[in-house]
């Protein structure tokens, strides 16, 4: 075991008494002396916060020495002031009330002694609501998430539905809604005589109050919303993140079934349908549970027919452009809950590691496994690690009867079940310390190992406590041991099944791997089961802007200077994102509940690759999934880069990237140097050394490509027998469709112009291609996505032909085009001394509404802006510049 590690500094000094220590609410009792949070930079999208000791109090103003030791003043209501100012009091405070519903006071003594063990040194960290609530106040709840019912299908539902997660919210918990029981958009309202706006209006509502609510005085509101597969409405639940300002405030997930996999693996139809709604007991029984309808012998109205594949490629596509949504398979988790006899999982909480039913509640502490190194075994201390799991899931269990509750709904509901979640903190540092690369064979066998031993002992320890203070109320050992978690838990651990068989089983379900990113961050070590982000990177948070360096590579740096990092030191962006997925499957078969992990992609993951890595952990049995592409998004809260403020981007050193990375990120640093650099005499020579001048003559070809946005004329000239620069004419002069096709143009000739980085045409081509925007035209290999998608199609049939050209020792130029044309499916290049208007276009005629020149609609941000009665209109919300 290492040394006791109580002392927090930087972020996680500032994390600790931002979220978790016991808060004085009156900072009028600040007093000199004090160490307090003082907001230092009061920006509601980049707020920072210090750490400080109060030095001088004058009134309402104090002077506060901040830990750099800078002096700063401040009013009082701008500091957040604490009761407790260290680890070791909060581990006080928690041991003491987990215990306090021991039946008796040697019980409680007991309890006390041996939580406060499991809590020092942090072995276990509890959730953040338990650390933040716990005899801190009678109002907050200790459980950090909460799935409601579906909304009814009525106005005073869905209010309904709004109030109670208003009141969780504010209250510390996030809440998780699954839409499927409302009506789809422009479905018939009979009692107003009008039409439905549809579910994801109404999930904007929810959205929008969530960013409204500030929970318990320390974070904003958590809300997940969910749709199942076969709503009407899925396909614009898919989108609606696409469109600006809609649903901004929530995660959204779509709910897959085993047969819409199929469908889509055997490329079959999918209905679309919804109850019928003017069957007399509609509101009175449809609870948004198709199954229990249906098994009812009640109607229900086919809206749509579609193929399952285009279904999927949109979730696909909008995953890869945004990470959202992500997946969950809820009828295999259906298959694999230990509640599936008597409570079915509707949805998740924010994060997704915890599938709830309707008025469920997520119980959520971790185990820190970077404290279990044996290091004079150089092995996991397996002794102690298995003490402080079952010591763990009591602490979890008396969370149940220790929390308030303020919906008996919640009550009656947990009660029944006793849903716990134990989860995990520190993996990547444990196999660090063990020399184990993350997402080797090697590993898998471990996380085999590792997650098997902790689930067993877990459950031993929910049976003793069941022999003890009885079961959950639902308990009946035959079904419960039917379940698809069960069978793979007996079959692999006989002695639990007779144990369950002989005590109980005091909670439904007992492991969950929580994300942990706050109280990971808190206690410095790597968060879930994650491995690092990186070893040196930025961190965008309500707190600040903070660099965080890993310790333990740190040390490693520090004694051995000069030296590469070896390559058990692997980071979340060094995986290959399938690395990611089975890391993921190996853990789940050891979870009953589900886990929140992402598969790290890099920028130029594919959506083709995408789709193989979302079926993957389908095959694989995992619960669900999501990736995050590097840079698809804005903002995120982790970076390797410097971004502040919008400040100019200042790369940071890291371990050494795959040599294969190499060329590919020479390239762009490159370009980023050119134009970041000042125009002087210095700057002229080094511009002349690297940049290829254009020549008085460039020879080349246009293509004509029909694009979402109206008929594109891509013009790609070459110096020295290679692509060096690409004009692109789309739309009308003036459109802002025009203007960005110019700059793409301008941005890919100087990426080709510049320096000699090896094949730069190809890396275009890879960057480029499949980038999708809000439509796309053609079929097969003639679809085209994007005008970006059109350019790398076009550059790709470039390349063949000057390749075909080169085998043949020729310079017809147009004859190499076609031939490469033919075979590839491309767009034809046209002889630049004939009219490049002539012909029609690929797989179109002249009239599809595709080859009109398209604007982007300022009003829904689509490409629908089209010509129309001497104005422009969009063919997509009717917004009109006339109007």
């Amino acid at each position: 075991m290492q040394l006791k590690q109580s002392k927090l500094e930087g972020l996680s000094e500032k994390i600790f008494l931002d979220r978790y220590a016991m808060k004085d609410p009156d900072t009028n009792n600040t007093k000199v002396g004090d160490a307090v949070l003082v907001l230092t930079k009061d920006d509601p999208k980049f707020p920072a916060k210090e750490v400080g000791t109060v030095v001088a109090r004058n009134g309402k103003q104090v002077t506060i020495k901040l830990r750099s030791g800078e002096m700063v003043e401040s009013s009082i209501e701008k500091l957040t002031l604490t009761k407790e100012q260290s680890p070791e009091e909060l581990w006080d405070r928690l041991a003491k009330a987990m215990a306090s519903v021991e039946a008796t006071p040697e019980k409680r003594q007991e309890w006390t002694e041996k939580f406060r063990y499991i809590l020092d040194d942090w072995k276990l960290v509890p959730g953040g609501r338990i650390a933040a609530g716990a005899d801190a106040s009678d109002e907050l709840t200790l459980f950090n998430c909460y799935v409601v019912p579906s909304p009814h299908d009525s106005r005073g539902g869905i209010m309904s539905t709004l109030s109670e997660m208003t009141e969780i919210m504010s209250r510390g918990g996030g809440v998780g809604i699954n839409l499927s029981s409302l009506r789809p958009r422009r479905s018939i309202v009979r009692g107003v005589s009008g039409s439905s706006s549809g579910a994801v209006s109404w999930g904007g509502l929810f959205s929008y109050t969530t960013g409204l609510i500030e929970q318990g005085g320390s974070r904003r509101g958590a809300l997940m919303l969910m749709m199942n597969d076969w709503h009407p409405d899925v396909m614009d639940f898919i989108t609606v993140k696409q469109t600006m300002n809609q649903i901004t405030n929530a995660n959204l997930s779509v709910c897959v079934s085993n047969g819409f996999m199929k469908a889509v693996k055997e490329d079959l139809d999918w209905e679309l349908v919804f109850p019928d709604t003017s069957d007399s007991e509609y509101d009175a029984v449809w609870n948004g549970d198709l199954d229990e309808w249906k098994a009812k012998g009640k109607a229900v109205k086919v809206y749509k027919t579609v193929r399952a594949r285009d279904i999927w490629h949109t979730i696909i596509e909008s995953a890869w452009k945004s990470a959202e949504p992500g997946v969950v398979f809820m009828e295999y988790y259906n298959q694999m809950s230990n509640s599936w006899y008597f409570n079915p999982i509707i949805c998740t909480n924010p994060c997704g590691e915890q599938g709830l039913p309707a008025w469920g509640v997520c119980n959520l502490s971790a185990v820190n496994l970077s404290r279990f190194y044996d290091a004079e075994k150089h092995d996991v201390a397996w002794e102690e690690l298995g003490r402080v799991v079952r010591y763990s899931a009591r602490f979890l269990d008396n969370v149940i009867d220790k929390t308030p509750y303020h919906f008996e709904e919640n009550k009656e509901n947990q009660l029944n079940e006793r849903r716990v979640g134990m989860g995990s903190m520190g993996l990547a540092e444990l196999m660090i310390k063990l020399e184990i690369r993350y997402g080797s064979p090697e590993s898998l066998e471990f996380l085999d190992k590792l997650y098997g031993f902790m689930a067993k002992e877990s459950y031993l320890a929910s049976a003793e406590i069941a022999e003890e203070k009885g079961s959950f109320k639902k308990f009946d050992a035959e079904k419960y041991l039917q379940s698809g978690f069960m069978k793979n838990m007996v079959e692999a651990f006989p002695e639990v099944g007779a144990a369950i068989q002989a005590k109980g089983m005091r909670n439904v379900t007992v492991i969950t791997q929580a994300p942990t990113g706050s109280t990971g961050t808190m206690v410095g070590t790597s968060t879930g089961i994650e491995p690092y982000f990186a070893f040196e990177y930025f961190r965008q948070s309500r707190l600040g802007f903070d660099k965080q360096l890993v310790p333990i590579a740190q040390e490693w740096k520090d004694a051995h200077p000069g030296e590469e990092l070896p390559d058990y030191f692997v980071t979340a962006m060094n995986l290959s994102a399938e690395d990611h997925i089975r890391a993921q499957a190996a853990i789940q078969r050891w979870v009953d509940s589900s886990i929140s992990k992402t598969a790290n992609c890099p920028a130029d993951f594919t959506v083709e690759e995408t789709e193989r890595l979302y079926e993957l952990a389908f095959d694989l049995g995992c619960k669900g999934v999501t990736i995050y592409r590097d840079g698809s998004r804005d903002v995120q809260v982790l970076s390797t880069e410097k971004k502040e403020d919008k400040k100019e981007a200042e790369p940071v050193a890291e371990e050494v990237k795959p040599e294969q990375e190499k060329v590919e990120n020479e390239s762009f640093e490159a370009i980023g140097s050119a134009l970041a650099v000042n125009v002087d005499k210095k700057t002229e020579q080094v511009f002349d050394n690297q940049y290829k001048r254009r020549p008085q003559v460039l020879r080349g070809a246009t293509y004509k490509v029909n694009t979402p946005f109206g008929m594109a004329y891509i013009t790609i000239n070459d110096l020295d027998g290679i692509p060096s620069e690409i004009f692109l004419n789309v739309g009308k002069a003036g459109s802002d469709v025009f203007a960005m096709s110019e700059a793409l143009g301008r941005v890919c000739s100087l990426f080709l112009r510049y320096g000699n980085h090896g094949n730069k045409e190809a890396l275009l081509i890879k960057h480029l291609k499949g980038i999708g925007g809000s439509g796309a035209i053609g079929f097969g290999a003639n679809r085209v996505e994007s005008i970006a998608d059109a350019v790398a199609k076009s550059l790709e049939m470039h390349v063949q032909a000057n390749a075909a050209a080169a085998a043949h020792n020729s310079s017809a130029y147009v004859t190499a085009a076609a031939e490469a044309a033919a075979h590839s499916h491309a767009p034809a290049a046209a002889d630049h001394g004939h009219d490049a208007q002539g012909g029609h276009g690929h797989g179109h005629s002249s009239l599809d509404l595709g080859t009109v020149s398209k604007d982007i609609c300022p009003s829904c941000g689509s490409a629908s802006l089209i010509p129309s009665d001497g104005c422009k209109t969009c063919t997509s919300c009717g917004y009109s510049r006339c109007s």
